[in-house]
C-alpha cells in the first residue's frame, strides 16, 4: 500500500532481568527541549507572526488569533495576573470548554508561573454534577475562575465555594464579574519578563484533573517539563511535524490530556494552527462537526474510535468533503479505545481512492500522568489496536505474568513528580525503583520482537475470578461484547466476580433501537422487550459457539432502562463507566442478573 508521509522506523532495546521484569527503551535519542511553554510562542510569533495559532467559530466564518497577536495578549493578562499577586500557589480554574479566550488566559498564566486547572464544563452546566465542581474547587483552592459566559455558567458560579474567588468571563452579561477584556488591559506596573525568566521546568503549569474512573478525581501535577519533553518525543516518532506547520480542526476536550496538552502543545510546539471544532461525536452536534470540516480541514485528524465511526459515514455521502479531507492529510490518529477494523479499513480503501495513498494511521498510549504518550505506534501498523513501543527518553517496565501479559511501570523526564497535596498517593503511584505504576496491561504483538510493538490489554483493576479461579479479562472481553452487540449496546459491564458465570449489564443505544423498531418496556430499572431480549439472546448464542472456556464465555444478560449518571459518579467527565459507581448503586439489578426466573434476564 502506498504511502509518502515519513515515520520513524521502531529501535527498541530489550532488557530481560534475573527477577523477570523486562526492561524496553528506544534507541533514539530525545531531542533538545525548550524549558518552558512560553518559548514556543516566542519562536512562532518571531519567525511566523502573522501565521494563525488559535481559531474559533465566529458567525459564517472564524474568528483567527495570530502568533504574535496571543504574544502579545499573553504578555498583558500576563501581567495582570502578577499586578493581582497572584503564583505558583493562587491557581485559576478554568470552567470553560474549548475556546480562544480560554487557550489564550491558559498561556497567559503559564508563562508567569500560575497553574492552570481546566474541569469539564459538564461540572457548571449540569445542576446534579456541581459536586464534582466542588471537589475540585475545594482541592486546588483557587484564587481566579474562567468562564465564558456569565449568565450561561450563572448557577454555578452562585456556589458558595466560590464566593472569595474572582470571576472572569468573556462575555460578563448581567453578572457582576471581571470582564476578559479588562485583563487585556494588563499592567504597566510589573515586571512581566523577570516572571517569565523565572519560570523553569519544574514549573507547575497546568493541574489536570483525573476522570475517577477508578478512584476519586486526583490533581496531577503537570510541569513545563512534562509538556515540553512530551512534544520532542512526540516530534522525534513522528518527524513531518517538524517539516511544515501542521494543522487540525479539533473538538477533544481541554480538561483532559490529550486534547489539551497532547494535541493543543502539539500545533503550539510545532508552529501550527488550531481550528477549535464546536461539535461533538454525539446526535444533534456531530452536524457542527461536518460544517466546521467544510469551511476548514486539517493535515491530522484525531479523534476517538466513535467520532471516526461517525466521520467515516459523513465522508461517504459527500464526495466534495472527502476530497479535501483527505488531499492534504498525514495522519489519523485515535484514542480512548481500540478503532474498529472496519472503520480502519475504511479510512484505507477511501484514502487510496482520493490519493492513491494511505496517510499514516496510528495511535500511542499513556496516562495524564505521562503527559501522556509514552508508547507510539510510529511506523506504519498492519491494522488497528496497536500502541506500539517506548518514545525516545522513556524507559517502560513490564511484569509478566504466565500467559505473558505485562502490567506496565514508566519512567522518564514526562512523568509526573506527584498529586496535588496528596503524599500518600503520590508515595503509592511509584514503585521502588521510581517507576510509575500505571495499572495497565499491555501484550507483545509477537514476544520474540519487541520492535513489532504491543497492545493494550486492560486495567489490572478491573480484571476479576470467577468462583472456579478461573481469571477473566474484563477490559478485552468488553470490546469483543461491544463489537457482537453493536449498535443495539451504548456501553456495558463486564459482571461475576466471585460467581459462577460472566454476565453483562448493558446500556442500550436509545435512539438506534428506537429507530430499528424495538418497543421498550422498562420495569424496575431493567428493560422488558422480548424482541430485543431475543436478539441479544441469538447474539450471545452464536458468540458462544465459537469460542471455549469459561474465562470468555458470557451467559446471561441484563438492558438497563436508566442511563449512567454524571451526577450520581456512574459517568466521567470523559464518558467513561466508574465500574464500582454503577454496581454499587445497581447491587439490586447485578443480584436479578443472577437470578434464573427473572423475565428481565437473558440466560443462554
Amino acid at each position: 500500500m502506498k504511502r509518502t508521509t515519513e515515520f520513524l522506523r521502531h529501535s527498541v532495546e530489550r532488557e530481560d532481568r534475573p527477577d523477570g521484569s523486562i526492561l524496553l527503551r528506544s534507541t533514539y535519542p530525545l531531542s533538545p527541549v525548550v524549558e518552558r511553554t512560553g518559548d514556543w510562542l516566542h519562536q512562532w510569533a518571531g519567525e511566523a507572526p502573522d501565521r494563525v495559532f488559535l481559531a474559533e467559530r465566529s458567525g459564517a466564518g472564524w474568528r483567527e488569533e495570530s502568533y504574535a497577536g496571543i504574544l502579545e495578549k499573553v504578555r498583558a493578562i500576563g501581567a495582570a495576573l502578577l499586578a493581582r499577586g497572584m503564583g505558583a500557589n493562587t491557581p485559576i480554574l478554568i470552567m470553560s470548554g474549548n475556546g480562544v479566550d480560554h487557550g489564550i488566559l491558559a498561556l497567559a498564566a503559564q508563562y508567569v508561573g500560575v497553574p492552570v486547572v481546566p474541569v469539564a464544563e459538564q461540572y457548571s452546566l449540569i445542576h446534579g454534577a456541581h459536586g464534582r465542581l466542588r471537589e475540585a474547587i475545594n482541592l486546588i483552592k483557587p484564587k481566579m475562575a474562567y468562564v465564558v459566559d456569565a449568565d450561561q455558567y450563572g448557577e454555578a458560579l452562585n456556589l458558595e465555594d466560590l464566593a472569595s474567588v474572582e470571576i472572569v468571563a468573556s462575555r460578563p452579561g448581567s453578572r457582576n464579574v471581571t470582564a476578559f477584556a479588562d485583563l487585556l488591559k494588563g499592567d504597566g506596573s510589573v515586571d512581566v519578563d523577570s516572571a517569565f525568566a523565572a519560570v523553569t521546568p519544574d514549573t507547575v503549569g497546568k493541574i489536570l484533573m483525573t476522570s475517577g474512573s477508578t478512584s476519586s478525581p486526583k490533581g496531577v501535577l503537570t510541569t513545563h517539563r512534562m509538556m515540553c519533553v512530551n512534544q520532542a518525543q512526540l516530534a522525534d516518532s513522528m518527524p513531518f511535524l517538524r517539516k511544515r506547520p501542521p494543522v487540525i480542526v479539533d473538538w477533544l476536550p481541554w480538561n483532559h490530556v490529550f486534547g489539551g496538552s497532547h494535541n493543543f502543545n502539539m500545533m503550539l510546539a510545532n508552529g501550527g494552527s488550531l481550528y477549535i471544532d464546536d461539535g461533538k461525536p454525539v446526535k444533534g452536534l456531530f452536524e457542527r462537526t461536518v460544517e466546521n470540516l467544510s469551511l476548514k480541514t486539517g493535515t491530522l485528524v484525531f479523534n476517538v474510535p466513535l467520532g471516526f465511526g461517525m466521520l467515516l459515514k459523513a465522508l461517504e455521502a459527500d464526495a466534495d468533503l472527502r476530497q479535501r479531507f483527505f488531499e492534504d492529510l498525514d495522519l489519523i490518529f485515535y484514542a480512548g479505545a481500540s478503532l474498529p477494523q472496519e472503520v480502519w479499513s475504511g479510512f484505507e480503501r477511501m484514502a487510496m481512492e482520493v490519493k492513491g495513498e494511505v496517510p499514516l494511521m496510528t495511535s500511542s498510549w499513556g496516562l495524564t500522568e505521562t503527559a501522556p504518550s509514552a508508547l507510539m505506534q510510529q511506523e506504519p501498523a498492519p491494522h488497528s489496536g496497536i500502541v506500539g513501543v517506548p518514545v525516545s527518553g522513556v524507559t517502560v517496565k513490564l511484569l509478566p505474568d504466565a500467559d505473558m501479559r505485562c502490567e506496565v511501570r514508566v519512567k522518564g523526564p514526562n512523568v509526573m513528580p506527584g498529586y496535588l497535596n496528596d503524599p500518600e498517593k503520590t508515595a503509592a503511584a511509584f514503585d521502588e525503583e521510581g517507576f510509575f505504576i500505571t495499572g495497565d496491561a499491555m501484550l507483545f504483538l509477537d514476544p520474540a520482537d519487541a520492535n513489532k510493538g504491543m497492545r493494550f490489554d486492560g486495567r489490572i483493576s478491573e480484571d476479576f475470578k470467577l468462583q472456579s479461579g478461573t481469571w477473566v479479562r474484563a477490559a478485552q472481553l468488553k470490546l469483543d461484547m461491544l463489537s457482537r452487540l453493536a449498535p443495539l449496546a451504548a456501553d456495558l459491564i463486564i459482571t461475576g466476580a466471585d460467581r459462577n458465570q460472566i454476565g453483562v449489564m448493558i446500556f442500550p443505544n436509545v435512539a438506534e433501537l428506537t429507530r430499528e423498531g424495538f418497543d421498550l418496556n422498562d420495569d424496575d430499572g431493567a428493560f422488558r422487550c422480548k424482541l430485543l431480549q431475543g436478539e441479544i439472546h441469538r447474539r450471545l448464542s452464536a458468540r458462544a459457539r465459537e469460542i471455549s472456556g469459561s474465562s470468555t464465555l458470557v451467559s446471561r444478560a441484563i438492558v438497563l432502562s436508566q442511563p449512567a449518571s454524571m451526577p450520581e459518579g456512574e459517568m466521567t467527565a470523559k464518558g467513561n463507566l466508574n465500574i464500582r459507581k454503577v454496581l454499587a448503586r445497581r447491587e439490586a439489578l447485578l443480584e436479578r442478573l443472577y437470578t434464573d426466573d427473572d423475565p428481565a434476564v437473558v440466560t443462554l
